[in-house]
């Protein structure tokens, strides 16, 4: 992916941008709103990722620029305000995501690479597959080894979600998120409860486990080695 990063915090910059070289993207970096918008404009970018408080032009007013000249390039808003009004407001000022500052590397690529992947319209596959595990979107039908599974609908779709992450460390925000539609933290075990559930109709009659808890930090469903 070719990747813009606009903010301003040369720490923060310098973290971003030598954590997504290592992942094998090319990055710029932008260190104020008009720098950003001037190369968002001229450059071809698959994710534009913008700290909300910039100087020169603000995150936000940087985005409604950039949606008013038809760009629409998916953009990834970092930002230290994380109640949900903050959220909605950098959503409805034509947002495609939000991150809230201080964050895990990991989420960050891989909602980078989410976006990328939507831009390039793969929400229209019909088939999600990982080793013997199979999904049909359609029939909402999911067999490992050729055997049926039965899932109850919220176990579907936090497999869905796990599939088409696979390979990826997701977190429990990120499922929180996407699969429960939560912007914060019930403090509850509700995850816990739905992954036990997941793996032993996954896993428990399979010799080789796909999905793996990563210890302090969330959850990754892959292909055995």
């Amino acid at each position: 992916m070719h990747i813009l990063v606009i903010e301003d915090d040369a720490e923060t910059a310098a973290y971003i941008t030598k954590g997504l070289s290592e992942a094998g993207h090319t990055v710029d970096h932008a260190q104020d709103g008009k720098e950003g918008l001037l190369m968002g404009m001229g450059n071809d970018y698959d994710v534009l990722i913008i700290d909300r408080m910039l100087p020169e032009l603000d995150g936000l007013s940087l985005i409604k620029t950039l949606r008013g000249a038809k760009n629409t390039t998916p953009v990834l808003i970092l930002s230290a305000l994380g109640e949900v009004d903050d959220r909605v407001q950098g959503l409805r000022a034509g947002g495609d995501d939000y991150l809230v500052k201080p964050f895990a590397f990991t989420e960050l690529l891989a909602r980078c690479e989410a976006l990328a992947r939507r831009r390039e319209g793969e929400a229209a596959e019909t088939e999600l597959k990982v080793a013997d595990l199979e999904m049909d979107l359609l029939s909402r039908q999911v067999r490992r080894a050729g055997q049926v599974l039965d899932l109850q609908p919220r176990e579907f779709r936090l497999l869905e979600y796990l599939m088409r992450h696979a390979g990826q460390v997701v977190t429990r925000t990120m499922l929180l998120e996407h699969v429960w539609d939560y912007h914060f933290d019930p403090q509850t075990n509700v995850i816990d409860v739905h992954i036990s559930r997941l793996r032993s109709k996954i896993d428990k009659q399979f010799d080789r486990p796909l999905l793996h808890t990563v210890r302090g930090a969330g959850y990754c469903l892959r292909a055995p080695d």
